[in-house]
């Protein structure tokens, strides 16, 4: 990528910044929704996410060849739709439980097809980590919230597929910028229909270029200079403590409180996904 930090970062940290900015970028995100709702502050997020890339990378639109478009439009509209159904569930239940539901598409992804035994046994640690969240008495936390998150989960497994081929036929950084271009058109227009855009101001403005640069800009930065050297195992597994992060996130920023049985649940998801990326083959 052509944008590039002006001194280099170790890969291990770079990779837990990465995973800080993202979840401070969503708590920027939380506090923005009663002023824009969740598809006014998707839409600003997104939108200038594209704007940045685009001057920053400068794909050359007009050289993209037939493959190219058809694997680069579905993966972002993948990627657009799994950050409004993320925006959503953020409105509607804690940051933790979000991101925890929701890393629930990448694991599916991980056990896909596997045969092995000791993949049941993530599998059960996951599923028994979802049991805890969910709230079985009929009160508390919001159950379309949880589908929201889980919706988002769903199409983070498609991005993750879909992103796979597109890498093949597209340079990582050209895939990306393009990517958020396509991200935007199912998400703006919800946006600017919801009316709350109408309500932007100077000061809105600027919280939607950071929330970009903290949810976007700055995390891909980062991981793109790490996974130069770190291997791909490492990185996967270091990215199976965002729901752990998202929860302190909600805790220490927004003042969002989890039960025991929660905090339980986040680390029975994080464990599941730490151990089906290192048994991985």
């Amino acid at each position: 990528m052509s944008l590039r930090l002006r001194f280099t970062i170790p890969p291990l940290p770079a990779v837990l910044l990465a995973i800080i900015s993202v979840q401070g970028g969503a708590a920027i995100a939380k506090g923005l929704f009663p002023l824009l709702g969740a598809a006014g502050t998707a839409s600003i997020r997104i939108g200038f996410s594209a704007l940045i890339l685009l001057l920053v990378v400068r794909p050359r639109l007009g050289r993209l060849t037939g493959p190219q478009w058809r694997a680069v439009v579905p993966y972002g509209l993948a990627l657009g739709t799994m950050n409004f159904l993320f925006y959503c569930a953020l409105a509607r239940i804690p940051l933790g439980l979000a991101v925890t539901l929701e890393f629930v598409g990448p694991l599916a992804v991980a056990l896909a097809g596997s045969r092995r035994w000791l993949d049941a046994v993530w599998v059960v640690l996951a599923g028994a980590g979802i049991t805890l969240i969910a709230p079985w008495q009929g009160h508390g936390l919001d159950w379309l919230g949880m589908a929201y998150a889980l919706g988002a989960g769903a199409c983070w497994a498609v991005y993750i597929v879909l992103g796979r081929r597109t890498a093949a036929v597209l340079p990582g950084s050209q895939a990306v910028a393009v990517g958020l271009l396509f991200a935007a058109l199912p998400v703006v227009p919800l946006g600017l229909a919801g009316g709350q855009l109408a309500a932007l101001t100077p000061g809105l403005l600027l919280l939607g270029a950071l929330l970009a640069v903290f949810s976007s800009v700055l995390p891909f930065t980062l991981e793109m200079q790490a996974l130069k050297t770190m291997p791909t195992r490492t990185f996967s597994v270091l990215m199976s403590l965002e729901p752990v992060a998202a929860a302190l996130s909600g805790w220490l920023l927004l003042h969002e409180q989890l039960t025991a049985g929660q905090w339980l649940a986040v680390a029975l998801i994080v464990a599941a996904s730490a151990g089906a990326t290192l048994t991985s083959r």
